[in-house]
């Protein structure tokens, strides 16, 4: 052990004292904290006691084996980088990578490899603790009023808010479901003159057409069979204050008729009065629709159309503003672990790469549901893929044809790194983030990859982002 360094902690495990007193030569100079053990039984006593961040194991250990030991290491704790040694065999490296091992060195053991490969693991990391202060310190500075977000079309949209607030009497909040429509309301109103008096939020697609109106604008006693007594409605209940409408394309035309007359007049008019009445709202509505296509269908009034959308506010998609996803992550982790009372420290690259690329169709609902659920299922301090929901867990690649043959690993690592980085659009600092390596590390990666990897470029566009 090097007990002057005080990096990451390695745990080397070897029955063979000759590998295990060249590995520790080998790692002498590193900033990193070297353990051994000769077998599974006492690597197990040294993982519980000293949580190391990086284990090398020998793949033939006695008893349960090296391929074996990997599962149960990584079932305990995933956040682990494993590095299987053994006898070079491709079928073998494959196997290992597949069960989550970070890489495969065969025997006899090259020193310049494993050094690059330690110090490969050590960058990432130490890149990984800085992201993880770091994304905890930006949650809280890029949040605005309960939305989390430093993607330009999100701060648009906040500066929009902030601007809009003072004055608005109407706003109409478009973006598809699960956006955050309905935060975005909320915001306008606490930012309001009015912003201690109701809140009122109606969903206009949960009620019956029947109700509707009696919901929005009450009714008088003996209005209908069953009106015992004058029930108030959401305009009056939030009179002095702001009216939020969701889903205001489901409003029927004979309501809409009314709403207008609400924003126009200041007038309510109960079911069953003979006479409307005055009150001072705001009002803010939201719709997932294209209300210009209903309004050329005739199923929207053209003129509340107009009269709602003098102030719009548009709310983007998860799939516009893909760099706010870590810091989602990181709040939902940290707002989850903490109503479950799990200690959840954070997310495995490969589970990160796997929330990286998925499309997101529900956006920010879904993305808070996975992360609740992740929450829910994880046994370890760390949510790996086995974690999150089966939606996630089964988009895996297709597999190579057997007909193709097998290659090598620097061949796979080179082919992952081109699809991310085709996946990125070339772009050197996000493909280094979804990888979780140091941007210096991807540029090195990538200059070997341009001198030896033009046969395993899959096609001519990813030569292309090379050199992009």
């Amino acid at each position: 052990m090097n007990p002057s360094s005080a990096g990451l902690k390695l745990l080397i495990i070897h029955n063979d004292s000759e590998t295990v007193k060249l590995v520790c030569n080998a790692l002498v100079d590193e900033n990193i904290e070297l353990f051994t053990s000769s077998n599974a039984d006492s690597a197990a006593e040294l993982l519980t006691r000293i949580r190391p961040q990086i284990v090398l194991s020998d793949l033939a250990l006695p008893g349960e084996g090296g391929l074996a030991f990997l599962d149960h290491v990584l079932a305990n704790d995933p956040g682990i980088d494993f590095i299987l040694v053994g006898r070079p065999s491709t079928e073998l490296a494959v196997d290992a990578i597949r069960r989550g091992a970070c890489d495969y060195l065969p025997t006899p053991l090259d020193v310049e490899r494993l050094q690059s490969c330690i110090r490969l693991l050590v960058e990432a990391g130490t890149t990984r603790r800085k992201t993880f202060r770091l994304d905890h310190d930006l949650v809280d500075i890029f949040q605005f009023q309960g939305m989390i977000g430093r993607s330009p079309l999100m701060l648009d949209a906040f500066a929009k808010i902030r601007h809009i607030a003072p004055h608005f009497q109407t706003a109409l909040i478009t973006g598809e479901t699960g956006t955050g429509k309905e935060l975005a309301a909320r915001a306008l109103h606490k930012l309001s003159p009015v912003a201690a008096a109701p809140f009122v939020v109606c969903n206009c697609s949960a009620l019956v057409e029947t109700l509707l109106e009696s919901e929005l604008f009450g009714y008088v006693r003996g209005a209908f069979t069953g009106a015992v007594q004058n029930k108030q409605g959401i305009f009056d209940y939030a009179d002095g204050g702001t009216v939020f409408l969701d889903e205001i394309g489901e409003l029927p035309l004979s309501a809409q008729a009314k709403l207008l007359r609400v924003l126009q007049n200041h007038e309510v008019h109960p079911v069953g009065s003979p006479a409307p009445h005055y009150v001072d709202v705001r009002v803010i509505t939201a719709t997932h629709r294209d209300l210009t296509k209903m309004v050329a269908t005739g199923r929207f009034r053209e003129d509340l159309f107009y009269r709602l959308s003098a102030l719009e506010i548009s709310v983007p998609s998860l799939a516009e503003r893909k760099e706010d996803l870590p810091l989602l992550q990181r709040h939902f982790l940290e707002k989850y672990a903490q109503r479950y009372k799990k200690e959840i420290t954070g997310i495995t690259r490969r589970a990160q790469t796997r929330l990286s690329v998925h499309a997101w169709p529900g956006n920010i609902r879904e993305l808070e549901n996975a992360i609740s659920s992740a929450c829910m299922m994880a046994t370890s301090p760390v949510i790996d893929v086995a974690d999150l929901p089966e939606t996630l867990r089964a988009q895996v690649q297709p597999a190579e044809s057997a007909s193709q043959g097998f290659i090598t690993l620097e061949a796979m690592q080179q082919r992952y790194v081109l699809q991310v980085l085709h996946h990125v659009r070339g772009n050197k600092a996000k493909a280094a983030e979804v990888l979780g390596i140091g941007r210096n590390t991807i540029y090195q990666m990538l200059s070997r990859i341009e001198k030896t990897a033009a046969p395993y470029a899959e096609s001519q566009h990813n030569k292309t982002v090379l050199h992009t």
